[in-house]
């Protein structure tokens, strides 16, 4: 197997020479050949631009190697969706990715397992975070006096009224604001009548 290696160090005086060891180490027990290890010095995982990172994510679309080693994911990815997102792409690629020290390793069904369980836990947390956001924007509305959800059908006195002022040549954004109704709605109650005018 040829791999690759990624580390990285958040400040320039931090040392890569554990992370570098680790995976030297783990090639070695592998017998794996390890091609390189590609090194980011003094770059926040935050940072999006990484000059060693990208230039390993070039050759992989060069398939100049088999799978990438890291000491922890942290260190390649920024989050579990950044991290999933190369995987996939990875994946595509025909190339293995391997944490040394957290499980996730693409080359075993036990690592596969882990990839899997990654994405459905990342997806279930983006579901949380949108019923969280409807649930505030729910308080908000209700909060100020609104309502929530699609607008309430018009009853039958707004919907006389309006067809009254339609026949009258009252244009729909005036019945609109003076029955306090969404122009769509009034448009959709007013539909048979305007069809049979």
């Amino acid at each position: 197997m040829r791999a690759v290696g990624y580390v990285r160090v958040s400040t320039e005086d931090q040392h890569s020479a554990l992370q570098r060891h680790a995976l030297e180490r783990f090639a070695r027990d592998r017998d794996w050949t390890l091609l390189r290890i590609y090194e980011d010095h003094g770059l926040s995982g935050a940072t999006a631009r990484r000059p060693a990172l990208t230039r390993l994510l070039h050759d992989a679309h060069r398939g100049g190697f088999d799978a990438v080693v890291v000491w922890k994911f942290d260190r390649f990815a920024r989050s579990v969706d950044d991290l999933l997102a190369s995987l996939k792409v990875f994946q595509q690629l025909g190339v293995d990715f391997v944490s040394v020290t957290e499980g996730i390793d693409t080359t075993t069904a036990a690592g596969r397992l882990v990839f899997i369980f990654l994405a459905a836990i990342a997806e279930f947390e983006r579901g949380l975070i949108r019923e969280r956001v409807r649930a505030g924007v729910h308080a908000t509305i209700l909060r100020q006096g609104g309502r929530w959800g699609r607008p309430a059908a018009m009853t039958a006195r707004q919907l006389e009224r309006a067809r009254r002022l339609h026949r009258d040549a009252m244009p729909l954004r005036k019945i609109a604001r003076t029955l306090d109704v969404p122009r769509t709605t009034l448009r959709r109650a007013l539909e048979p009548a305007r069809a049979s005018a």
